[in-house]
C-alpha cells in the first residue's frame, strides 16, 4: 500500500470514529495543502480504497486571498503560504496583527505555529528579523519543538559517545561479543563498526 493509502486507511478509521460519536452532525472531508507543487495529486478530489470512497473538499493555500488569513487571528500563520506576491512583506503584517494580539498565551502560540509555517518558504534569517522570539519561547508549540530536538540531541551525543567506546575497544583487539556486552550495542552492530574501521584503515 502506498504512502497515500496509508493516510487514507487513517483517516477512514478516524472518520468512522468520529462518526459513531457525532451521529447527528454532519461530516465534510477537507485535505489541505501547505506548499505549492505540481503533483496531480492537489488536483483530486476522490480517493477509493478497498471499499471505501471518499469525496472531500480541496484547499491549495497558494490559490488563497492572502486578506482571509489576516483577517481572522487564528489563520495568521497561514497567511504566508497564500496567494502573495510578496512574502515577506505578508510576514511583516502578520508579524504586526501578531503583536496587536492582547492575550498573551494566544500570541505565543500564534507566534510559534507562523514561524514554523513560514519556514516552508522563507529564510530562517527573515523570519527571525521579523517574529520577535521571546513571544515563540514562551508558546508551548515551540517548548515541545525544542524538547524534541533537545532529546534527539542527547540521544545523538550519547549514541557518538557509545560508537566511541566500541571503537578503541576493537582497537585493542576486543572479540565482538566483549564489545557488544560493554557498549549495549548488537553484535552484528559492533561487527559493522568493525568493517568500517577497517575500510577506514585502508584508504
Amino acid at each position: 500500500m502506498s504512502t497515500t493509502g496509508y493516510a487514507y486507511a487513517f483517516l477512514n478509521r478516524k472518520l468512522k470514529q468520529t462518526n459513531r460519536r457525532f451521529k447527528s452532525k454532519r461530516m465534510r472531508q477537507v485535505v489541505i495543502y501547505l506548499q505549492q507543487t505540481n503533483s496531480e495529486l492537489v488536483q483530486q478530489t476522490t480517493f477509493t480504497l478497498e471499499e471505501t470512497f471518499h469525496q472531500f473538499e480541496v484547499i491549495r493555500l497558494w490559490e488563497q486571498p492572502t486578506n482571509v488569513f489576516l483577517e481572522h487571528s487564528g489563520l495568521l500563520p497561514f497567511a504566508v503560504l497564500s496567494q502573495t506576491n510578496n512574502r515577506t512583506a505578508t510576514l511583516q503584517q502578520v508579524a504586526q496583527e501578531i503583536s496587536e494580539i492582547t492575550e498573551q498565551r494566544i500570541q505565543n502560540n500564534i507566534a510559534a505555529s507562523t514561524f514554523i509555517l513560514a519556514g516552508l518558504v522563507l529564510e530562517k534569517e527573515i523570519i527571525q528579523q521579523l517574529l520577535r522570539r521571546e513571544l515563540m519561547q514562551e508558546s508551548v508549540t515551540y517548548q515541545a519543538i525544542l524538547a524534541e530536538g533537545l532529546a534527539e540531541g542527547l540521544a545523538e551525543g550519547r549514541a557518538q559517545e557509545v560508537r566511541r567506546v566500541a571503537v578503541n575497544l576493537l582497537k585493542e583487539r576486543m572479540s565482538a561479543k566483549i564489545v557488544a556486552r560493554v557498549t549495549g550495542l548488537s553484535v552484528e552492530q559492533v561487527q559493522q563498526l568493525a568493517s568500517e574501521e577497517a575500510g577506514n584503515a585502508g584508504e
